[in-house]
């Protein structure tokens, strides 16, 4: 898939029209995951776009499909991160908390995405006790991932699950704890290499660790990781926000 390069550079017109022609083909074809996955990054394009009503009709459409398998990890993955994208990406709190899990046979972590996304609006909503039992549940599978030799995925958990504790240490009213917290998470993840099923993560750490660091008031330090997330992920939506939030705040 072209758009694959078009999400790392940032290509949003060309993301969106090579995976619109990926979309209608794999459809012709009875191919779901294919249909799937290049839905799910049609909604993330849209998503860095600001189309987000189009982002929306993507997911409409998911909500029509029968049958769909959670056991395949490229169907699961992609039906679960689309909610869970316009959910977070939005800011929608409340919408992020109420986001379920896929169905029981879908691999650990898939879970994890929906488990990371409640944790995260649990925290952003100042629901630290219900965040607490989210982040319990990212340990546990990020335990079962690792005892099962999965590596790189008990890895990617354990980023989710520190960023939900950062922020449920923030609105705890312990920043250092916070920031500390988002930076490890940021290092790791950015030493990790993307699987090609992924247009990358929901929301990148180090992304999270810039508008963690302006709400703290360190705007210096927000704009250098701002700076560094978009040298990671050019032109995404909410690191361009982000950094340009900073430089109005200098």
């Amino acid at each position: 898939m072209p758009s694959h390069i078009f999400t790392r550079l940032g290509l949003w017109d060309d993301s969106i029209a090579s995976n619109l022609a990926a979309k209608s083909a794999a459809q012709q074809q009875g191919d779901t995951g294919e249909q799937l996955h290049a839905m799910d990054y049609l909604v993330y394009a849209y998503l860095q776009s600001g189309r987000d009503q189009d982002a929306l009709r993507v997911i409409q459409q998911l909500n029509t499909m029968q049958n769909l398998e959670p056991g395949s990890f490229k169907i699961g993955y992609a039906a679960t991160a689309m909610p869970v994208r316009y959910a977070v990406e939005r800011h929608e709190w409340s919408n992020a908390e109420k986001i379920t899990n896929p169905g029981d046979f879908a691999a650990p972590q898939v879970i994890a995405i929906s488990v990371w996304a409640r944790g995260l609006g649990f925290a952003r909503n100042r629901h630290i006790q219900e965040a607490e039992k989210e982040t319990e549940t990212l340990r546990q599978i990020e335990e079962r991932l690792r005892a099962s030799g999965n590596g790189y995925w008990a890895t990617q958990v354990d980023i989710m699950r520190r960023e939900d504790l950062a922020w449920s240490a923030q609105t705890a009213n312990k920043p250092e704890e916070a920031a500390d917290l988002m930076r490890r998470a940021a290092h790791d993840e950015d030493g990790t290499e993307k699987l090609p099923v992924t247009p990358g993560p929901i929301i990148p750490a180090r992304e999270q660790l810039g508008e963690l660091l302006l709400q703290q008031g360190d705007v210096s330090s927000a704009s250098k990781a701002f700076e560094v997330a978009l040298v990671n992920a050019p032109g995404r939506r909410g690191a361009l926000d982000g950094a340009l939030r900073a430089k109005r705040s200098h």
